[in-house]
């Protein structure tokens, strides 16, 4: 018995090890073969070259400067030294003196271990002129790899630097977002490079090819190209900006020229900085000037500055208290004071305005009339309405990052501050003061709103690939509202053309204009800001805004002009000069036509 037991526990053992050989070598064949071909099998990404970004004029904005990157290969050491990779590296460096042997070795060291098999970057670009001439001499030496690398470059270099925005070196948020940034190195930070950035880094290609054991190539198995040179051209005028940026000079704000359609055509934020500084990484020193800077150069004014409206809002709440139960013949006394309460609410002419209508109000920037028809209309009718107006919300332009400014209501201070509301509020909010808040840009569309009655969709990308960016429009007027508007817009042509209209005097155009001007009180400057001001310099700090928004021909509108310069006092007196340069020069190049 013991020995059938015995006999029969060695038939299963047999057996069991005859069934594992059967399913080793023959049912887990397919699994093994594929197995060992992954290991064969090297599959490599192709980084796209960036689409190029160009003018209206198909002038150069954003291109690729051609140039070469140097990669060394993997395991350059001995498990005692480093005496391979430290030759190597001798290598580049007597070639290439501005090299620092130190870093180089730092950056390879960092990627280099048992599992990489890849080729390590240790230089991310050499210019074409530099590389040339030692190329052949480069690729003599086994363990030096140069491919070609793409740079960009930004020929106009400080010219419209916050629209066109920069690239940069991807960092581990921007691959978490964009797993291609990992390939190519680089992304869009800031401007239309960011904004449209998914459409310029193209799509990766793809290649396979067969190794051996040491990561040699035997053979080339597959090749997809990638999809890229995704161009943009943009409604910017490059030549029209640099007319604008030099006769703004040394002063801080911002200056947008938008058709009425929406194009913007340029677009400036003062003080600008330039865009090839970052494309290779700014040096602490450069960056710590930009973010010291008192007038805040590293800020998109155009999206992300707010700013007290001031004056400007005038038209858009004119327009409401005629269509809300005043009539447009409704008149006030200006006495250049308004007693509400123990408080004086002052005009900004001291001995007043006198009878004031209106079409004077607007013309003139009676506050007065303002504080009194707040208190006839009420804070939730001015709220809502200028923010069907586009106040207080995004315009929609195509750059990132943009604010929405703030329309105060009891809602809002309740919600925010958790306090409630003030008539005295009301008042300082019927001159665009108090919590009042809005950028530049939401003013140039709310002009154009007046303009024509629409709220347009500005933007600033004209054709991305073949696809044509078409105007978008909204009608958020009512029937009445689009009844009364003639009434604003006249009193807007008596603004520059009037004998008492604010920008009068200032004004040398060619064609009719008209707009309203607009002073905007600086509330307060942040300690941390003050400690940055020489004394000298903390009168000029605290100067109003000076704002200036425009519109041209008067009696057939065809683009806004806004100018908004920080600290200028009168918006007639600091901008006036400039926006008739503009529009003089709109005219000369053919935009306005008359």
């Amino acid at each position: 018995m013991r020995i059938k037991l015995l006999i029969s526990f060695f038939f299963l053992v047999w057996l069991f090890l005859l069934v594992r050989v059967f399913y080793l070598s023959i049912q887990s064949h397919n699994y093994y073969e594929t197995l060992s071909q992954h290991n064969t099998i090297k599959t490599e990404l192709i980084s796209p070259i960036r689409g190029e970004i160009h003018d209206r004029q198909n002038r150069p904005i954003a291109i690729n400067k051609l140039g070469f990157s140097i990669n060394l290969k993997p395991h350059l050491k001995d498990k005692k030294s480093d005496s391979l990779l430290d030759e190597t590296i001798a290598v580049l460096i007597n070639k290439l003196p501005d090299l620092n042997a130190t870093k180089l070795k730092k950056r390879y060291k960092r990627k280099n271990s048992y599992y990489n098999h890849n080729d390590i970057r240790v230089v991310d670009f050499v210019s074409y002129e530099k590389i040339m001439p030692l190329y052949s001499l480069l690729n003599l030496n086994n363990s030096i790899i140069i491919t070609p690398a793409p740079k960009r470059f930004y020929p106009s270099g400080t010219l419209a630097s916050h629209v066109i925005g920069y690239v940069a070196r991807a960092n581990q948020k921007d691959v978490d977002k964009d797993p291609l940034a990992k390939l190519i190195g680089s992304t869009g930070k800031s401007g239309i490079e960011k904004y449209y950035n998914g459409y310029l880094e193209g799509i990766a290609g793809e290649r396979q090819v067969q190794v051996s054991a040491q990561n040699e190539v035997i053979d080339n198995i597959s090749y997809t190209k990638p999809i890229e040179n995704r161009d943009l051209t943009l409604t910017i005028d490059m030549e029209l900006q640099k007319f604008i940026a030099d006769r703004f000079k040394a002063r801080a704000g911002a200056v947008i020229v938008m058709s009425v359609s929406g194009e913007i055509l340029s677009a400036s934020s003062f003080p600008e900085y330039d865009l090839n500084s970052f494309v290779s990484g700014i040096s602490s020193k450069e960056w710590n000037a930009l973010i010291k800077n008192i007038d805040t150069p590293f800020t998109n004014k155009l999206v992300n500055g707010l700013y007290p409206p001031g004056s400007t809002i005038k038209t858009g709440l004119g327009l409401i208290y005629i269509s809300s139960g005043i009539s447009q013949w409704w008149n006030v006394n200006c006495k250049g004071t308004m007693k509400l309460g123990k408080r004086n609410f002052r005009c900004w002419k001291h001995e007043g305005h006198g009878t004031t209508d209106i079409r004077k109000a607007i013309r003139e920037s009676c506050d007065d009339y303002f504080y009194k028809g707040s208190l006839k209309v009420g804070i939730a009718d001015m709220s809502f309405g200028l923010k069907q107006f586009g106040l207080g919300k995004k315009t929609g332009i195509d750059l990132p990052n943009e604010f929405i400014g703030t329309v105060p209501s009891r809602e809002w201070k309740r919600r925010k501050f958790n306090r409630p509301w003030y008539i005295g509020e009301t008042l300082n909010s019927s001159i665009g003061q108090g919590n009042f808040l809005a950028t530049p840009l939401q003013i140039t569309q709310f002009t154009a709103l007046m303009a024509t009655g629409r709220l347009v969709t500005p933007h600033i990308a004209k054709m991305v690939g073949d696809e044509e960016i078409m105007p978008k429009y909204e009608d958020v007027l009512t029937p009445y509202q689009h009844k009364r508007l003639p009434i604003i817009q006249q009193a807007m042509r008596q603004v520059c053309q009037s004998k008492k209209g604010t920008a009068r005097n200032f004004m040398r155009t060619k064609i009719p204009v008209a707009g309203k001007t607009g002073t905007a009180q600086v509330i307060g400057i942040s300690q941390e800001v003050k400690q940055r001001i020489n004394e000298r310099d903390m009168r000029y700090y605290t100067r109003s805004h000076a704002w200036f928004t425009t519109y041209a021909p008067s009696n057939d509108p065809q683009y806004i002009v806004t100018v908004l310069v920080e600290h200028g006092g009168h918006g007639g007196v600091a901008a006036g000069g400039l926006v008739s340069d503009i529009y003089n020069e709109l005219e000369r190049r053919g935009y306005l036509k008359r």
